[in-house]
């Protein structure tokens, strides 16, 4: 029997997903991507699930996509196809995800970081956009890395293939908070918690309205957004919400 190499754990809440394979770096190979698809759905699907951290074990958190399986691939090779669905899942994914990062992402690694909702970084992890080095191009992250970079960097690292450092990394919006390795996991609950205290519903709608285009016109703008808000604070969350501020307790869903 193969051993996994994607672990999925269900504490207070919070489904932690663990990258394991670190005999190849955590290389995105197709049992690893198989196994992160699915425990990512099982994670979404599970109601009491507030929050979820993927993080990894070993000295790398991601090197991408696993170079070996991918030579002599062609075009039109089904071997990848579940990574679009990887970021996918995780960019709309209605329950805030947050990245673990204690080592190096490079290619697809940086994907995933980038897919995630919040992003905390070791600083001494680093970062790369590896492909054109080896003659591809970084097409599939980009979807999930350029609405969190500014455009220069995006530019300058996408095209150079260079390494950078997790205090770059924030600087240019890639990651939300570069720590000291040791605090790495005080700064993850940080999040986590922070994150609890927020409704689920309302969570999960607020994310949609981040992901969303906005329309052309601010008046239908306002029209949009009047009626989202509207009926959040007639919905059952909201009411719930201002019943427990005014009487000075924690929310149903914070207890």
């Amino acid at each position: 029997m193969t051993d996994e190499l994607v672990h999925l754990d269900v504490a207070a809440g919070v489904a932690t997903i663990t990258l394991d394979s670190p005999a190849n770096r955590n290389a995105l190979s197709a049992q690893l991507r198989g196994e992160l698809l699915g425990h990512l759905t099982a994670a979404i699907e599970d109601d009491g699930v507030r929050v979820i951290v993927l993080s990894h074990t070993g000295r790398v958190f991601c090197s991408g996509m696993d170079l070996k399986e991918s030579r002599g691939a062609g075009a039109q090779d089904q071997g990848v196809g579940e990574f679009p669905a990887i970021l996918e899942k995780i960019w709309a994914s209605p329950t805030p995800v947050i990245a673990r990062v204690a080592g190096p992402a490079r290619a697809g690694g940086v994907g995933l970081v980038a897919a995630c909702d919040i992003a905390v970084a070791a600083e001494t992890a680093t970062f790369a956009f590896s492909e054109v080095r080896i003659g591809v191009v970084p097409a599939v992250i980009s979807v999930t890395v350029l609405p969190r970079l500014l455009p220069r960097a995006a530019h300058e690292l996408f095209l150079t293939g260079e390494t950078f450092d997790a205090i770059r990394a924030e600087r240019i919006g890639l990651v939300n908070s570069a720590v000291p390795g040791f605090d790495l996991d005080t700064e993850v609950h940080r999040y986590t918690e922070a994150l609890r205290m927020g409704a689920p519903g309302a969570l999960a709608a607020t994310k949609a309205m981040l992901r969303s285009e906005r329309p052309a016109a601010i008046s239908e703008q306002f029209a949009e957004m009047q009626e989202l808000s509207a009926r959040h604070f007639a919905g059952k969350e909201g009411q719930e919400g201002m019943q427990a501020f005014a009487e000075k307790r924690a929310p149903s869903w914070a207890q």
